[in-house]
């Protein structure tokens, strides 16, 4: 199943829109009932409604009913280079990302373009998430 959040992310990547930055990012989280959902970052020229990948695929997930998720893959890179280093989630993908995790957890695999990805916890990467 990695290998296949990787695959998606890749492809979500090619439709990243990424004038500003030419970062691109791709992104595909799996739901707890097995489907994935994809999404890229979509920047703006006024910066702060840039939409990351990671919640653009959460949100096009909950718009679809999915409302737990046990994965997600995350691709991102330059342009000009490609991917060459693990793209972590921001703060508040790792925030949004909190809300819909499973009880079990879940996993965030980072491609660095090289050889094996790197998977994490999300309890990991943000250890005391905000919670009501």
């Amino acid at each position: 199943m990695k290998q296949l959040l990787l695959e998606k992310a890749l492809e979500a990547r090619e439709n990243a829109y990424a004038p500003y930055s030419h970062f691109l990012v791709g992104a595909a989280v799996l739901a707890e009932d097995g489907r994935i959902f994809t999404g890229c970052n979509v920047e703006n020229a006024s910066y702060g409604a840039t939409i990351c990948a990671e919640r653009n695929a959460a949100a096009r997930a909950v718009a679809e009913g999915a409302r737990t998720f046990t994965a997600i893959a995350i691709a991102g890179g330059t342009e000009s280079e490609g991917i060459t280093d693990e793209c972590f989630p921001c703060g508040i993908c790792r925030q949004v990302l909190s809300e819909f995790a499973s009880e079990d957890g879940m996993q965030v695999i980072l491609w660095d373009g090289k050889g094996e990805p790197g998977v994490y916890s999300l309890s990991h990467l943000l250890p005391s998430s905000f919670r009501l």
